[in-house]
């Protein structure tokens, strides 16, 4: 695998090795690697990890498959992609309801992930897990498209800097927007569910705004905001204030019909061109 990124208008100059160990996240033995076999190339030159870089110029990484192992994922139906946003590095893509995000046993190839591969598997690339939807939830997901971009990706995703927002119908009136903070951990009586759990759980914040209240259905209309990625996170918190999202078999299971959540919009900057980058999943849900 070869490699080429020009270094965006704002970078810092440092040195190779700077960049490779702490702005691309680049493991110790593959840097390690990179260094013994002179795999690297400042404006097409050999270059030394001492060599200095700066805004505009391209660095080339040279990747011996060992490096990188393939992972082996099983090919779906590249039909059913709906792409928000490509390049070379990442992809971003509209899921459609009911379909999971990765296959769970070696043998699965109808979910999101299958599919994926079976449309990059003529550009000779692999999908990687950035995050994921739950099954029953529609919208943005964001996946790499190299072994390389990922752990930068994921540490975008910790830090904050990729931008989350969910529609969602809930029910009963939901009178203010306001942020929820409670802990969410395993329910001990249902493997598939989560509850709030403020002494074992993991932290969680959701942002919930106000759209507006369908007095007819007894429904509010809301924006959600993660702030952090807990499983079932949405459901979870909006269930806890008594306002279960609509549709939900698991926090709602008198309610009827599809989940009533999507994930209307992801934004990111990205790490390699500074480009913002916005994709809206259209329908939305009103």
């Amino acid at each position: 695998m070869e490699l080429s990124i020009q270094l965006p208008k704002n970078f810092k100059e440092q040195t190779v090795r700077e960049l490779l160990e702490q702005e691309w996240l680049v493991p110790r033995k593959v840097r390690h690697f990179l260094r013994t076999r002179k795999n690297v190339a400042i404006n097409g030159e050999p270059a030394l990890f001492h060599f200095p870089v700066k805004s505009g110029d391209v660095i080339t990484l040279l990747f011996e498959p060992e490096d990188y192992p393939t992972p082996a994922i099983l090919l779906g139906n590249k039909s059913i992609i709906d792409v928000l946003f490509e390049d070379e590095h990442l992809i971003i893509l509209n899921k459609p309801i009911g379909m999971k995000t990765h296959p769970n046993q070696p043998d699965e190839k109808d979910t999101l992930l299958n599919h994926l591969a079976a449309y990059l598997a003529p550009k000779n690339q692999v999908p990687y897990v950035v995050h994921r939807l739950d099954k029953e939830t529609s919208g943005a997901i964001l996946f790499a498209k190299n072994p390389f971009v990922l752990p930068i990706l994921g540490r975008l995703l910790e830090s904050k800097k990729i931008y989350r927002r969910y529609q969602a119908v809930v029910s009963g009136n939901l009178v203010e927007s306001l942020t929820i903070r409670k802990k969410i951990g395993r329910d001990r009586h249902d493997r598939r569910k989560r509850v709030i759990d403020e002494r074992r759980g993991d932290v969680a914040v959701t942002h919930i705004e106000v759209e507006s209240y369908l007095k007819k259905t007894n429904q509010t209309t809301v924006y959600c905001v993660l702030e952090t990625g807990r499983t079932h996170q949405i459901r979870v918190h909006l269930a806890s204030i008594g306002h279960p999202i609509f549709g939900d078999p698991l926090y709602h299971p008198n309610s009827i019909g599809r989940l009533m959540l999507h994930a209307y919009e992801l934004h990111l900057t990205h790490p390699f061109t500074g480009e913002i980058i916005t994709a809206i999943a259209e329908p939305s849900l009103w």
